[in-house]
């Protein structure tokens, strides 16, 4: 589930001040912290749990140089026989306020035994793409061909095509997810902007008043396969503010759903232009 990690905290990732004269269009996202309850959504799959359950903890932390933030999902799966299986995911990543520099580290345990861990930093390079370097799983280096956004540039963009009243977005990403050696292609399908009122008591907090948001749905295909099943699906309402509500994690066989439980919106920090 680390794939889901990366682009959910890009999901919650905010800016603080202008990038450019065409950014600076998009009004600042908000710093923020916010937890969310994991139930079971559906299952259907041979492989489905008969029972879920978890919590997700996000911090994110704008400067002037860049976005820091620090990630935590924690998920107890119950299958259908056997004992349930608890998984414990945390990460921390930095992203340039320019979008050329992404460092990332991703610890994963499976019932407290260590499962998973991926160090690294990318660089983007105009000729050849994107340039990774990893200290784990295994030391080395990765070119990468063809451009591709990072996380939190590849949220600015959903934003702002919705701001746009497009619907549909299509983009290569590196997130340092798997072993940190590939770029995803994604597909975003946005939808008209929402006008039931969000029904969480979290969702009442006076950042979010006023805002629009939309329904979102993130498919993530493995390179070069879009044409066929996503890997993973990551759906959410997406306020223009940056924060995230009414999370649904699919993954194939199963789907979790995330309800906001806590939202704390942090002011903005005055950046010298």
């Amino acid at each position: 589930m680390t794939h889901s990690r990366a682009f959910f905290a890009a999901a919650l990732a905010v800016s603080l001040s202008p990038l450019s004269s065409a950014r600076a269009e998009t009004p600042p996202l908000a710093s923020h912290r916010a937890v969310y309850e994991l139930t079971l959504d559906k299952a259907s799959g041979a492989k489905a749990p008969a029972q879920a359950h978890g919590r997700i903890v996000f911090d994110f932390a704008a400067s002037c140089e860049g976005y820091v933030q620090n990630f935590r999902q924690i998920t107890e799966l119950q299958p259908a026989e056997g004992s349930a299986k608890l998984s414990d995911m945390r990460s921390t990543t930095f992203e340039a306020l320019d979008a050329t520099d992404y460092r990332f580290k991703v610890e994963t345990k499976v019932d407290n035994t260590p499962a998973e861990e991926v160090d690294g930093k990318a660089q983007k390079n105009k000729e050849t793409g994107v340039n990774v370097d990893l200290a784990r799983p295994k030391r080395g280096h990765v070119d990468l061909a063809g451009p591709a956004l990072f996380p939190t540039e590849h949220l600015r963009r959903i934003v702002e095509s919705a701001r746009k009243g497009e619907s549909l977005l299509e983009a290569r990403v590196y997130d340092g997810t798997g072993e940190g050696d590939k770029v995803f292609d994604t597909l975003t399908v946005i939808g008209k902007a929402l006008e039931t009122p969000a029904a969480e008591k979290a969702a009442q907090a006076d950042a979010l008043k006023g805002l629009k948001r939309w329904r979102v749905a993130v498919s993530y295909f493995e390179p070069g396969k879009r044409d066929g099943q996503p890997i993973y699906i990551l759906s959410f309402d997406l306020y223009e503010n940056g924060v995230s509500r009414a999370l649904k994690l699919d993954y194939g066989d199963f789907a979790l759903k995330g309800e906001m439980t806590e939202l704390t919106v942090q002011p903005a920090a005055a950046c010298r232009k």
